[in-house]
């Protein structure tokens, strides 16, 4: 068994503030890592535990991502609005308590709920409603007022 006893030098990419809690990351697309890295991206975990950060090495989008771009690109052209769908959306989740809602009890809460889905996103590309990209666009995937 041997020991490495060199040295290296890593800078990880950004140190990032998500609601109070701090997040060193390292992005490196996973074609680009190498096995030496493996050592780098350890230490780099050790150096934030011990600051009391949390550390990740974003590597590549999750495969839903990119079908979930292109369903919300999708909506993307301009449009008219005949049954006020915008304003129908908007108020129904403004007026939740904690503004997030699911996208099936969003879209019911419109007058026309087939008209409301295709609705809801086309808002979401244009960053009026949020959603997480963690996971696939569902019927219970959480909505909420940006």
């Amino acid at each position: 068994m041997s020991t490495w006893r060199g040295q290296s030098w890593h800078i990880p990419d950004y140190l990032a503030v998500f609601g109070g809690s701090m997040w060193l990351l390292d992005v490196r697309p996973m074609e680009l890592v190498k096995d030496d890295d493996a050592l780098k991206f350890a230490a780099a975990r050790e150096v934030a535990a011990a600051c009391g950060w949390r550390y990740s090495v974003v590597a590549g989008w999750g495969l839903h991502v990119w079908s979930v771009l292109d369903h919300l690109s999708s909506r993307r052209r301009p449009s008219r609005d005949l049954l006020g769908m915008r304003d129908q959306l908007l108020t129904a989740i403004g007026g939740r308590e904690g503004r997030v809602m699911t996208f099936s009890e969003l879209a019911d809460a419109t007058s026309v709920p087939s008209v409301g889905r295709a609705n809801i996103v086309r808002l979401l590309w244009h960053r009026e409603l949020g959603v997480d990209l963690g996971s696939p666009l569902r019927h219970n995937s959480l909505i909420w007022e940006a």
